[in-house]
């Protein structure tokens, strides 16, 4: 049993209150999930510039002296700390950035790259994730969060949720897959990596390996619904989208909401009570084996 969240804002002028509002519809979900939780924040990119969330389990020394390192090694960066955590804003490559990072200070994890998302994610209840990383001052676009109750693997910050494997891509995820072992055969064989023996995981490396295709993410989920077997939810975020499937049988809860402001989730209608002019929303269940997919670039 996880929750998950997800704010897709439509109207511009609740930016500035983005981190705020997805803050408190996470905490609300905590009985759901009290080993970890993590938010994946999507602001509009800036032309050129691309973002690597960094995590350390020993921030004082890896990210010491961090940017000074990186201007060594001819990467022009700035770099903002975020208690263990870290974002790198760079015009240089991020595969050099990876590759000096690898080199250099290897106990470093990469959380996500893009050139609009950042993902901030830790073991411990919400509400301290949340005060943490300083989330409800935090604007944006478009959100995704997860609260985690480990059922098949340890809880560890890799674990947590929402995973990314692809630039500006992430996914949360109720439920739990039966055939991400082979599916992760596959995908590796496809040129795949992965951090963690998460099935979770291996359902983001598969969007992601779609999209690569030329699939948006709306195909992506359409096509998980035929390769991917078990009992799921998934909420996922792209630079521009974000995109709701649940399983054909559909037996983890979800709750939407959608006004002219915003399309909101929740794993619980609890989650959305909160958000402005809730109370004229349309809300629904997202019915079974069925995409639901918004896109800001497709809107405007």
């Amino acid at each position: 049993m996880c929750g998950i969240v997800g704010l897709f804002l439509k109207d511009e002028t609740l930016r500035p209150e983005l981190g705020r509002l997805l803050s408190d519809m996470l905490i609300t979900m905590t009985d759901r999930g009290p080993d970890s939780a993590g938010i994946a924040i999507y602001n509009a990119p800036s032309a050129g510039t691309w973002k690597l969330t960094l995590q350390s389990a020993q921030p004082d020394v890896d990210f010491a002296g961090l940017s000074e390192a990186l201007e060594a090694g001819n990467i022009s960066a700035r770099v903002t700390l975020k208690d263990t955590h870290a974002v790198v804003e760079t015009t240089a490559a991020v595969a050099d950035v990876r590759a000096f990072l690898g080199q250099t200070r290897p106990q470093i994890r990469i959380m996500g790259t893009g050139e609009s998302v950042e993902i901030y994610k830790e073991t411990g209840l919400p509400k301290d994730v949340v005060d943490r990383f300083d989330v409800r001052s935090m604007g944006g676009t478009h959100g995704i969060g997860h609260t985690r109750m480990a059922t098949e693997s340890a809880v560890t910050t890799l674990g947590a949720h929402p995973f990314s494997t692809g630039a500006d891509q992430c996914l949360v995820h109720n439920g739990s897959l039966s055939n991400h072992n082979n599916l992760r055969r596959t995908l590796i064989r496809e040129g795949m990596t992965f951090e963690t023996q998460n099935d979770s995981e291996v359902a983001a490396a598969y969007l992601t390996a779609e999209m690569a295709k030329g699939k948006d993410l709306g195909e992506a989920l359409t096509g998980a619904l035929d390769d991917l077997d078990g009992f799921f939810t998934f909420v996922v975020g792209t630079k521009s989208g974000f995109g709701v499937v649940r399983d054909p049988i559909a037996c983890k809860p979800a709750v939407m909401a959608e006004t002219d402001q915003y399309v909101a989730f929740g794993s619980e209608y609890r989650a959305l009570v909160n958000l402005p002019g809730i109370e004229t929303a349309r809300v629904w269940e997202p019915e079974p084996a069925t995409v639901y997919f918004w896109d800001h670039e497709k809107a405007a």
